[in-house]
């Protein structure tokens, strides 16, 4: 369990709960994407080796690849590692920086993930109803994999509250957070 620090004390008990149900979510996430690549050679050993292929096997891959996106996307904003556009950013002092990310947070991130989360839920009811399968021989129910889109975006949601709440905080002096941006090689 991680040790609460003082400055953390500062945080909201919900912006503290929600990092731990992402960081949990994250570490998921690389379990998932460790097992995808175990699967993947032991699929590609078995069927170069001795022959044998399976649909199941290989649906499986994909489905724990999705897993490790869409559970480890509200890890990798957590900690301050997705991807921007930076022309200007890298050179911005930090409050700056702080009011550009609150404004793609508030503006861009929210709307669209809160958009995908209600748009992919009944997609997944659907698919839970009817049982929906793979069309390929040995394949496997959909719903599972289908799941990990609400399930994704709505953390991606919380995630994206707890940064804004961070940020607020930052602005009014009552939380110190860590705003190291490294500008990527080019």
């Amino acid at each position: 369990m991680k040790t609460i620090t003082p400055n953390d004390r500062a945080l909201p008990g919900w912006v503290r709960g929600i990092d731990h149900l992402t960081d949990f979510a994250g570490v998921l996430a690389k379990w998932a994407l460790l097992l995808a690549c175990v699967i993947s050679g032991g699929n590609a050993l078995v069927r170069y080796g001795i022959g044998i292929s399976s649909n199941g096997w290989l649906e499986i891959q994909w489905y724990l690849f999705g897993a490790g996106v869409m559970l480890g996307a509200a890890q990798v904003l957590r900690l301050n590692e997705h991807v921007r556009v930076d022309l200007f950013y890298g050179r911005w002092s930090a409050r700056r920086q702080v009011y550009i990310d609150l404004f793609g947070l508030i503006v861009f991130l929210l709307p669209i993930t809160v958009l995908l989360a209600y748009l992919s839920w009944p997609l997944l009811v659907d698919m839970v109803r009817s049982g929906e399968s793979s069309p390929n021989a040995g394949g496997l129910i959909r719903w599972p994999a289908m799941a990990l889109l609400p399930a994704g975006f709505g953390l991606l949601v919380l995630q994206a509250l707890s940064e804004i709440a961070k940020r607020v905080l930052w602005l009014q002096n009552r939380y110190e957070m860590n705003l190291h941006y490294e500008k990527p090689l080019q």
